[in-house]
């Protein structure tokens, strides 16, 4: 684990995304946690020599931030948005999942999708030991995702509404993604943990405005010059746009789906 600050960690080798703990004199929040199992238990292991894991916080649905939660104990917290999602998960769906993404590790017996204790749908506060911890619905990668505050560290965890690797549209919500980074830049904080990539400062947030802005104007421009949709999806291929990124069959196909989804939002709502 990264140490952050005195108190925040952040797990980003053996977790898909972005797992990370603040420590407090009352024992330990968990904000996310590792996909695989395997590693969610190596996770779990490790923070529990900081003390008692007294809540876990999910701050999206999306697999990569829940599926880990059966492994680690203290009262799971998440939006009522995704614990609809977690309900609805399936164990058999995620072991062909992950037979597609890590066909080497196997899916414990003990695997389980574990529903929250609390839920919420505009904000909370949780305290502990001298910690705050301010939990805000601020929809934006999905209509579900959200931002955790801890003042005290001058530290925000902002799920994948910033990340530093390619981001996923197939669930987004654009308009109001680019309101929640606007708010996010108002915090008074020194580190931005991202859902991907490596902890940042607040130009993190103005490189995700950039990026988001930079993926509707390239669908825009598509829409506006009569391209259709199937058009629209073998013909943008983000390259000039983001030289950097990759080219493997993960990415391409992501960027499908991206032009895809943000394709039919941008027409639906009349471009």
């Amino acid at each position: 684990m990264e140490k952050i600050t005195a108190n925040v960690y952040v797990e980003n080798k053996i977790s898909w995304c972005n797992s990370s703990c603040v420590v407090t004199k009352e024992g330990v929040v968990i904000i996310d946690t590792p996909m695989v199992p395997a590693y969610a238990k190596q996770h779990a292991a490790e923070v529990g020599k900081f003390g008692e894991v007294r809540y876990v916080i999910n701050t999206e649905p999306h697999g990569d931030h829940i599926s880990g939660d059966c492994y680690f104990g203290g009262a799971l917290v998440t939006h009522e948005g995704t614990r609809d999602a977690i309900l609805a998960s399936k164990v058999e769906d995620f072991k062909v999942m992950l037979q597609r993404t890590t066909p080497d590790i196997e899916v414990d017996k003990d695997f389980k999708y574990r529903p929250p204790d609390i839920t919420l749908n505009d904000r909370m506060t949780l305290y502990l030991g001298d910690h705050t911890f301010h939990l805000m619905h601020m929809p934006g990668h999905t209509p579900f995702q959200v931002v955790v505050y801890v003042p005290e560290e001058r530290t925000i965890f902002t799920s994948d509404n910033v990340t530093r690797v390619i981001p996923f549209f197939h669930q987004c919500v654009p308009d109001a993604w680019l309101k929640t980074l606007k708010q996010l830049e108002k915090l008074d904080v020194d580190y931005v943990v991202p859902g991907h990539g490596d902890v940042g400062d607040k130009n993190c947030i103005k490189e995700m405005q950039n990026t988001v802005n930079t993926w509707l104007n390239t669908i825009k421009d598509a829409i506006a010059k009569g391209m259709t949709k199937e058009e629209a999806q073998n013909t943008i291929t983000m390259e000039k746009e983001f030289p950097n990124l990759p080219r493997d069959e993960r990415n391409i196909g992501v960027i499908k789906m991206n032009v895809t989804r943000l394709y039919e939002i941008l027409t639906k709502q009349g471009g």
